[in-house]
């Protein structure tokens, strides 16, 4: 049973109880995890059905989205955009009053930004946006789930959301920096998969199959992510010293790459756009710094410096 001390703050003798909002895939894993944290779990779905699993697992179905958030002071909500987020709470008045509310939604940080602003509008005691960073077989073992917006209110259900996932983090008080940080690693796998695509398919021309290609491709990858602490410095301090290959060296390996996927019949418009970035930088004086000196190509618009 949940208890109050003196202060109405849930003592850690007890768990939190949480609200949530939407049982898509990714909401079902988020209540199934609260509930094997031994977090009171209320939840709401336009679907009730969808609750079954939950239910029997010993969540409370709520009869009303209004229900659900009167149900207790944290509120994850994870539906299909923003709007749907405000489209579901905006008709409930002051249901949210003195309620911290979680959004898992997926979006951009100027949405995460004027959700924070509406929140405060609703009378909620905090708003914090945040970004789930894993499938919803990873939820509740060491998922990454990043949140921003006022450090005291994660702090304060910091177990809470921790139940989600091990690898919670708090990013700072800049609502949109989870989304933001949501997208910049969907950069990173997009570019990472679309190079492992790139070489299995050039390898598959040549009667390589990709199971053959994965565990040198593998350690090719290990070996990249041993650069990007160097990087990184390089980035912050914006001087690129060539350690090992300088872009002019980088451009003409570019330039095997291209060869190889024409002679093979493989789609080769990949490594071009990724050859003009490099002659771009090249062509402002870049041509004897090293790989991270691109940053400043994707720092600027499409075309700028051409």
């Amino acid at each position: 049973m949940t208890h109050q001390n003196n202060s109405g703050e849930y003592t850690m003798e007890t768990r939190t109880p949480v609200t949530v909002l939407g049982l898509g895939l990714m909401g079902q894993a988020l209540a199934g995890a609260l509930l094997g944290a031994g977090h009171p779990v209320t939840v709401w779905n336009r679907t009730p059905a969808k609750a079954g699993d939950l239910v029997a697992r010993g969540a409370r179905l709520a009869g009303s989205a209004e229900e659900a958030v009167a149900a207790g002071p944290l509120v994850i909500v994870c539906l299909s955009d923003y709007d749907a987020v405000r489209g579901l709470l905006g008709p409930l008045g002051g249901a949210l009053g003195g309620r911290v509310l979680v959004n898992l939604t997926s979006g951009t940080s100027q949405e995460a930004r004027e959700t924070a602003e509406w929140a405060a509008g609703q009378a909620a005691a905090a708003y914090l946006d945040g970004a789930i960073m894993a499938t919803p077989a990873a939820i509740g073992t060491d998922a990454v789930v990043v949140y921003s917006g006022p450090q005291a209110a994660f702090d304060r259900h910091e177990p809470a959301l921790r139940s989600l996932g091990s690898g919670a983090t708090y990013l700072g008080a800049d609502h949109g920096l989870a989304a933001l940080y949501d997208v910049a690693v969907l950069s990173l796998a997009w570019n990472v998969l679309n190079g492992y695509l790139q070489g299995a398919a050039l390898l598959g021309a040549a009667g390589v199959d990709a199971v053959t290609f994965t565990p040198i491709a593998l350690k090719g990858i290990e070996t990249v992510n041993t650069w990007l602490p160097g990087y990184a410095k390089q980035i912050d301090e914006g001087a690129y010293p060539a350690y090992d290959s300088t872009l002019d060296t980088h451009v003409a390996a570019m330039n095997h790459l291209i060869h190889e996927s024409e002679a093979l019949g493989v789609n080769a418009e990949l490594p071009r756009f990724v050859k003009a970035l490099a002659d771009r930088a090249i062509a402002g004086g870049r041509g004897g710094d090293g790989y991270a000196a691109l940053v400043e190509q994707f720092r600027s618009p499409a075309g700028a410096g051409a």
